[in-house]
């Protein structure tokens, strides 16, 4: 009665024991994993510029001058007319108009762009030509009437001259003359003053006929006393007689 139970106890061990060895003898072994792919290479960084003018004013024919620089550029100009520069650097410029440079940066990892602007100032515009002072006109555009010797008529040269002298004052009708009737150094002081107020007279009659209000005429006679000439001679006489204007205000 002993031995069955004994037999039946090993059956069953022995089979289990079998069936823990197929279970253990079925399992795979785990699979390896696949190799990590490596990781990706960083993006080129994109590239900076900048760009400065100094001054950013100036005048025709000055300079300016240009400074830049830049990272992460292999290739770097500037236009206009500068053309490929450096990575960092400046240089003069002097344009004839007010410009704006720019400089383009390129590189792998693509491009920037900065730009500077020089402003070329208008030159200043030419002062007015100065206008002449009326004293200045005065003495320019009035003629005196010249004589002969102890002649108080006018001639046709000194009608030309007092003719341009009417023009003038009746231009500028706030003026007031005085005529100076004026004569050589020969004869008498007293007949030299007589002829020379006849003279200024001619000349006064003669400018109030080409329409100089008489009012704004006055004369004096200074006979010999004041010659514009001092020698003794033809040429000198003939400067000293003569209606000399002078402006009265």
């Amino acid at each position: 009665m002993n031995l069955a139970p004994r037999l039946l106890y090993r059956t069953g061990l022995i089979a289990a024991s079998a069936v823990v060895v197929l279970a253990f003898g079925c399992k795979h072994p785990p699979k390896a994993l696949p190799p990590q792919p490596p990781a990706p290479a960083p993006a080129p960084a994109r590239p900076t510029v900048t760009l400065q003018a100094s001054p950013t004013s100036i005048n025709k024919g000055d300079s300016s001058t240009l400074s830049w620089n830049s990272t992460d550029a292999t290739q770097l100009t500037i236009e206009p007319e500068v053309g490929a520069v450096t990575a960092q650097g400046s240089t003069k410029v002097s344009p004839s108009e007010s410009s704006t440079y720019k400089i383009t940066a390129s590189g792998p990892g693509g491009s920037a762009s900065a730009t500077a602007t020089v402003t070329v100032n208008a030159p200043a515009p030419p002062p007015p030509p100065r206008q002449p002072s009326l004293d200045e006109l005065f003495l320019k555009e009035v003629r005196d009437a010249y004589f002969d010797y102890d002649k108080a008529e006018l001639r046709p040269d000194a009608r030309a001259a007092l003719s341009k002298t009417a023009d003038f004052l009746k231009n500028y009708p706030q003026l007031r003359v005085t005529i100076e009737g004026h004569c050589d150094e020969r004869g008498s002081t007293e007949y030299n003053l007589g002829l020379g107020d006849r003279r200024a007279t001619a000349v006064k009659q003669f400018m109030v006929s080409l329409g100089v209000s008489a009012d704004r005429l006055s004369t004096v006679s200074f006979g010999k006393e004041k010659p514009f000439c001092m020698e003794s001679n033809e040429s000198c006489w003939q400067q000293n007689r003569r209606g000399h204007f002078v402006k009265s205000n």
